[in-house]
């Protein structure tokens, strides 16, 4: 039975995180070392959502999972395929639909939430 104790809040900072780095054959420029506190998977594996954080760095991305983000601090600019830029700062509020291709830069520092579904 799911009760009250099953409801999970994103701040854990007792939570070791899972420090990554992109591929190296992705990495377009810096060290974009990052930290990922995976604070809920649902049964089926389809659905993940936590925190994520990134020092300086771009690299290639290629999305094929739906993925809510919500940044914290700092800022990313993401481009697409044809150039076109969005840079996201703390407050907004977006989705990245499955299919994306592109690169992610972080210029100095960024943390998000993230809620990611894989079909």
């Amino acid at each position: 039975m799911i009760s009250i104790e099953n409801i999970l809040s994103l701040a854990h900072p007792d939570m070791a995180s899972e420090v990554v780095m992109p591929g190296a054959e992705k990495i377009i420029s810096g060290e974009p070392l990052q930290n990922i506190w995976n604070v809920y998977s649902s049964a089926d594996g389809k659905m993940h959502t936590g925190i994520w954080d990134c020092q300086a760095g771009a690299w290639q991305v290629h999305y094929s999972e739906d993925e809510v983000c919500i940044i914290l601090a700092g800022e990313s600019i993401l481009t697409d395929l044809n150039g076109q830029q969005k840079t996201v700062q703390a407050g907004d509020q977006f989705v990245i639909p499955a299919g994306f291709k592109g690169t992610w830069q972080v210029p100095s520092y960024c943390k998000k939430v993230y809620v990611i579904y894989e079909a």
